[in-house]
């Protein structure tokens, strides 16, 4: 329902929606789409699905190994819940909602706007451009491109359309990701870490562990075992086999820095694979120096890593409001943490919506994309077409990967 309509604008409500339609994104996209750089990046787009998919299924492949074979991984998706895989702010509980809605704003608008540009390049009409309001609050943009005029166009041209969105995202995501590594180059320690802050990260806690009924929390330091230091993940892991049956006493300190020390009697026997206290482990001193060197080289040794976000990992990032305090930047100062974290959600944001995007999955970019590509190739008269498969079995692959940590418990 068309509410208003001024200089152009147009008002549409769809509850709790507010679709506001403006000319002026279809002028943007004109004059981009004019210049030489419009052109060529069109041209660029016209392979880039595959590369995109490509990346998308190695991770969904990767991540369903490890909930596979990882009970602690999958104690860990367990605690953060369902809602962990929607990358809605304020649902998703390790999504901040500041940088999370900016991020997710950024993110549509960018991979709208990547559509508009292209089409125009191949003078395919674009209807309107427009934002789009949850309750006056603005959560992205759109473009209505007409679908008859989409299908006219050759499949090369088709290509670097539906190609321009997903592609848009992982540019941007590139750039945030290269504009963090200086960031973080920029930091320096201002402070050491006393002794008895040594020891080691509980990253998740399993709900029904045995450090769960002792009180050990995520984001805590096991700092001794029978009052002896502990510094690395397999010392501690040795200690815990050494000690089966037997009873221990277990030292750590809280995220806010309180101390506690609890008695615990270790089972007998536990299964190969398993833990013995049902947490995930990381080797961290908290010594900021560390910190900073070991997250610097995961841009380097392990780009995907940097894809845990801040609020999973308090302890092992330099921008997070737990290891923050402990640096400057050369630049921002200690103004830092908030351009990190910016550049981070973009990044993480922008990187997921680009690979699920390119899933040959009906009603996704990439699903247009392998339809049309399918559809051109194997003509059929069949009711069942070759890209329904492949699509049903790409829906089974993400719902499988959505699922899983709660049917193998």
């Amino acid at each position: 329902m068309c509410l208003q309509k001024n200089l152009g604008i147009s008002y549409e409500l769809k509850l709790p929606l507010i679709l506001i339609h403006t000319p002026f994104g279809l002028k943007f996209f004109d004059t981009i789409a004019n210049s030489k750089f419009g052109k060529i990046y069109a041209k660029f787009n016209i392979y880039l699905m595959p590369l995109i998919t490509a990346l998308a299924v190695f991770l969904i492949v990767g991540s369903l190994l490890v909930l596979f074979s990882n009970d602690s991984a999958r104690e860990g998706v367990r605690e953060i819940g369902p809602q962990g895989n929607l990358l809605i702010p304020g649902l998703n509980p390790i999504l901040p909602w500041t940088y999370g809605w900016i991020g997710l704003v950024i993110t549509i608008i960018i991979h709208e706007a990547g559509h508009g540009i292209v089409a125009r390049v191949y003078n395919t009409k674009v209807e309107s451009t427009g934002v789009v309001l949850f309750l006056a609050i603005p959560i992205g943009a759109f473009v209505n491109i007409q679908q008859d005029e989409l299908n006219r166009t050759s499949f090369k041209q088709k290509s670097a359309i539906l190609t321009a969105g997903p592609m848009n995202n992982m540019v941007l995501a590139g750039i945030c990701f290269g504009l963090l590594f200086l960031l973080i180059s920029s930091l320096s320690p201002v402070s050491n870490i006393s002794g008895d802050e040594v020891g080691i990260t509980v990253l998740t806690v399993g709900e029904s562990s045995l450090a769960k009924s002792i009180g050990l929390e995520k984001n805590s330091i096991i700092t001794f075992i029978n009052n002896e230091p502990i510094e690395d993940v397999i010392e501690l892991r040795n200690i815990l086999r050494d000690n089966l049956g037997k009873s221990i006493q277990i030292k750590w300190m809280t995220e806010d820095k309180r101390e506690q020390i609890q008695s615990i009697t270790l089972p007998a026997s536990i299964p190969e694979n398993k833990g013995v206290l049902g947490v995930t482990l990381a080797d961290t001193f908290f010594d900021p120096g560390l910190v900073l060197d070991n997250y610097k080289n995961l841009f380097l040794t392990n780009p995907l890593a940097i894809l845990m976000p801040p609020t999973l990992q308090q302890n092992l990032v330099p921008y997070s409001d737990v290891m923050s305090p402990q640096y400057s930047s050369s630049i921002f100062g200690s103004a830092f943490p908030i351009i990190a974290n910016l550049l981070f959600w973009i990044w993480f944001i922008n990187f997921n919506v680009g690979i699920f995007n390119a899933l040959p999955i009906t009603m996704l970019d990439g699903g247009q994309w392998y339809g049309t590509l399918l559809e051109n190739k194997f003509k059929t008269k069949s009711k069942v077409k070759p890209f329904t498969i492949l699509s049903i079995i790409f829906i089974i692959i993400v719902i499988l990967a959505f699922t899983l940590p709660w049917v193998l418990r």
